[in-house]
Order: structure tokens, then C-alpha cells, then sequence
């Protein structure tokens, strides 16, 4: 697990622009983290579909028990995600009002 610390988040860039995603204190970027999050994200969600296919056309060793943990795993972790985002826009939006 990566520290706070740790962390270090590139300057804002214009949209269109993309992100620079080496971090000079030699710990990982925020848009790496940012990205490995949202990849995990979504192979929870491809390994709950998965699971829920397996089940309903019967595949052994796909079991009802397996496809609702892998389900609920999955929406856990997007509902976390859209959590974080809201917060991210939320601390942009205050940045962006914020009389020089």
C-alpha cells in the first residue's frame, strides 16, 4: 500500500492536455494510483459478470453464493469510486470559486 506521503499529484492541466505522470519524489504519481484504481474497478465488475454468467447457465463450480459476493464486491467498489470522485469535484469546484 502506498503511503500519503508518498503521493504526489501533478499541476492541473487545461482539458485536452494530458497529465504528466512521473512524480519527482520518486514515489508513485496520483494519476497512476488514480488509474490502477479504476482498473481494479472494473475487473471486479468483469469477474462479478463473470460469475453471474457462470451461475445462471450452470457452470460448476460457479455457485449463487460466489456471483452475490462477487456482485456486492463490485458495487462496493464502485459506489467507493463514485465517492472519491464526488469529492475530487467537490475540491475542484471550491479551488475554482476561491477569489484570488
Amino acid at each position: 500500500m502506498t503511503n500519503i506521503s508518498q503521493m504526489s499529484v501533478g499541476a492541473i492541466a487545461p482539458l485536452g492536455q494530458v497529465l504528466p505522470t512521473a512524480s519527482s519524489g520518486g514515489g508513485t504519481s496520483f494519476v497512476t494510483l488514480l488509474n490502477q484504481a479504476l482498473t481494479t474497478v472494473s475487473d471486479s465488475q468483469k469477474a462479478a459478470t463473470t460469475a453471474e454468467a457462470g451461475y445462471t447457465t450452470g457452470l460448476p463450480g460457479y455457485t449463487l453464493g460466489k456471483a452475490l459476493v462477487s456482485s456486492d464486491r463490485a458495487q462496493v467498489m464502485w459506489n467507493a469510486t463514485l465517492g472519491v470522485r464526488n469529492e475530487l469535484v467537490g475540491a475542484y469546484q471550491a479551488i475554482f470559486n476561491m477569489q484570488i
